[in-house]
């Protein structure tokens, strides 16, 4: 971890008056295919989860530890997405956000106060903190980074299962050598953003 106290920034937030504090993260705005995922999570206040970072940070085997770890022990936590359709409708900022919004609407606590990893706020019944680079300063971002992180790869790994050929499980949706290859190879499935392949499209 970067920051000396894990719990700076929900620590602040509660010396501002907020008894309710959740972490706001989203996983998967970059790559080509797939849903974009976004969590939110509460903790318990000053509690440490052991191996907490950032997700990037964190080897595969050691997110999915985390992932069990964190679902365990929050006070509450939810996983929500936004769909390729929606990213090639709305662009895939405000379909973060979007995510972002159904995973806080998706807890059964009510946070009075959210900590939001970026410099964008989704536009929350609470009080929002936007903290760039948040996923390496707040606990709560952390926890929430591991669990979008976590959701989305394993829903990769499913789009593997429907769309082998792609290859979902090596690349993870991202614009590697290997899956424009395999674009080029089978055109663009029904899971791929299209207005992500726009310019490929154009030029190949």
């Amino acid at each position: 971890m970067e920051t000396t106290n894990w719990f700076l920034y929900e620590q602040a937030a509660e010396a501002e008056g907020f008894t309710c504090v959740c972490g706001i993260d989203e996983a998967g705005r970059g790559p080509l295919a797939g849903p974009v995922f976004a969590a939110c999570v509460v903790l318990c206040p000053g509690e440490n989860i052991e191996g907490l970072n950032d997700s990037k940070k964190l080897s595969e085997k050691k997110r999915e530890l985390l992932f069990d770890a964190i679902t365990a022990r929050a006070v509450d936590y939810a996983v929500a997405m936004a769909s390729e359709e929606e990213i090639d409708d709305l662009n895939i900022l405000q379909a973060t956000l979007l995510a972002m919004r159904r995973a806080f609407g998706g807890l059964h606590v009510h946070p009075d106060c959210a900590l939001i990893d970026g410099n964008r706020a989704p536009g929350l019944p609470a009080a929002e903190r936007t903290v760039v680079k948040g996923d390496a300063k707040s606990a709560s971002i952390a926890a929430a980074s591991i669990l979008a992180k976590v959701s989305r790869d394993r829903y990769l790994y499913e789009l593997d299962r429907q769309y082998p050929q792609y290859q979902f499980a090596k690349h993870k949706g991202y614009g590697t050598k290997l899956h424009y290859e395999l674009l080029a190879q089978y055109g663009v499935s029904p899971v791929h953003r299209k207005s992500f392949l726009k310019n490929w499209e154009r030029y190949r």
